[in-house]
């Protein structure tokens, strides 16, 4: 049984319909393991067995009876704790929300339980989302599966780590600029980051509505396609037969390598090197918009996340980490006609992003420039943390400012992830050309 805490969500299922797997022994299989691991503290923020258990135990009742939901009925998965859970504490990893307990779950969470899908707990984050690097002194810092001395990417970083320590077969995150694919990719997890929109945000805590976004933490490609389909409530993507053979992709050899270290550039130049072996044609371009939706992303981001945060940040600001208070507070810098003109601006970069990349399949590059920052000295030595913070953004970050799909695969070297993105609504595309690549870096 203890191989199934390292499975993925897809072989769990086909064990599930084959009556290989109980649903109530794997379900107590991995609540046991959550029981028994040093640092569930750091990793859950709140367990829900009782849950956990009824809604397993429906799903045996449904697998003997050959009624199962779907391909992933009964396969157990963590959430990530902005996700509101239905008489369950929702806080967002901030205090400002100690003891908020919504009285409905959120709608991706209301779909995900008519697929069967079994809900664990959830799981720690950086506070209120607001940062790559998964570090929370407000509440718990989950840790990092390669570097027991460094952070596990932000802000979905307990769902990174839930997976990753074999305490989750999946878990489900939010993106607004990095957050799955970051932690996902520290984690060396598949993270997805579907098109804005795509995935309702109802009874979600929000950080910037227009660049929020769902998207699943987990062990392979299939599995993104699965629990995107059981979180949207929709037809499961066909995969099959997808190759590289002929298919384009761009690198932008300016602004998504600047900056980028030496171990994450030479992974990246080893995977790509691997799509081209696959029959993958890469070519280097420029493309101005991205630094131009760059640009852009003080005004809109953080003045977004202010607008809506702002009475609850002043009513009590000593309530918060004070690097994640003044990231917020950065927002109150700008005026209205400063949002309306960034917008302008964004709007004509997205116009030409998406001119200059239509003759290709997706766009690659790192996930994150840098490997993941030792905890002790984001802790001590602030121009670090706001320095690492800006690097390990500085790629996921203009997927969401330039409204695309992203995804990002595990390389052949621990915390260095391969991203692809793709124009938006593209997202089955991506899945078929990022289960082409999972087989490719193989």
């Amino acid at each position: 049984m203890q191989d199934w805490l390292m499975m993925t969500a897809a072989d769990l299922g086909r064990g599930i319909d084959a009556g290989e797997i109980d649903p109530v022994a794997l379900c107590e299989t991995y609540l046991a393991a959550i029981d028994a691991h040093p640092l569930r503290d750091r990793i859950y923020a709140r367990v829900t067995t009782d849950r956990a258990r009824a809604e397993a135990q429906a799903a045996a009742k449904r697998a003997q009876a050959g009624q199962r939901l779907s391909a992933l009925d009964g396969v157990p998965i963590s959430w990530k704790d902005l996700f509101d859970t239905a008489g369950i504490a929702t806080e967002a990893g901030s205090k400002l929300l100690e003891g908020r307990v919504p009285d409905r779950d959120a709608v991706v969470l209301q779909n995900a339980t008519a697929a069967g899908l079994v809900c664990l707990g959830k799981v720690h984050m950086s506070e209120l989302a607001f940062s790559g690097l998964g570090y929370n002194p407000s509440t718990a810092t989950p840790p990092c599966v390669n570097d027991a001395e460094a952070v596990p990417g932000g802000s979905s970083s307990g769902s990174a780590a839930s997976v990753a320590f074999g305490l989750a077969a999946a878990s489900i995150g939010s993106d607004t600029g990095g957050s799955v694919r970051i932690p996902a990719a520290w984690n060396d997890l598949v993270g997805l980051k579907t098109t804005h929109g795509r995935l309702t945000l109802e009874g979600v805590v929000p950080l910037a509505l227009k660049f929020d976004t769902i998207g699943p933490l987990c062990r392979s490609v299939e599995d993104a396609g699965l629990l995107t389909a059981a979180l949207e409530g929709s037809k499961v993507p066909d995969l099959r037969g997808a190759l590289l053979k002929g298919r384009k992709f761009a690198i932008m050899q300016t602004v998504m390598m600047e900056g980028t270290r030496e171990v994450p550039k030479a992974a990246f130049n080893r995977a790509v090197a691997k799509l081209e072996a696959a029959g993958a044609i890469i070519d280097v371009i420029e493309v101005q918009a991205v630094q131009d939706a760059l640009d852009v992303s003080g005004p809109l981001v953080t003045s977004e996340a202010y607008g809506l945060w702002r009475d609850v940040i002043e009513a009590a600001p000593e309530k918060m980490y004070n690097e994640i208070l003044g990231r917020f507070r950065l927002g109150r810098g700008f005026s209205g006609p400063d949002y309306v003109a960034a917008w302008a601006k964004l709007d004509a970069a997205r116009a030409a992003y998406d001119a200059a990349t239509a003759g290709y399949d997706a766009v690659l590059a790192p996930s994150s420039a840098i490997l993941p920052p030792n905890l002790d000295r984001l802790n001590s030595d602030t121009e670090y943390y706001v320095s690492e913070n800006l690097l390990a953004l500085q790629n996921t970050r203009i997927g969401n400012l330039l409204g695309l799909c992203g995804l990002t695969l595990p390389t052949d070297t621990p915390s260095c992830g391969l991203m692809m993105t793709a124009a938006p609504g593209f997202d089955t595309a991506l899945l078929r050309l990022g289960i082409a690549a999972e087989a490719a870096l193989a």
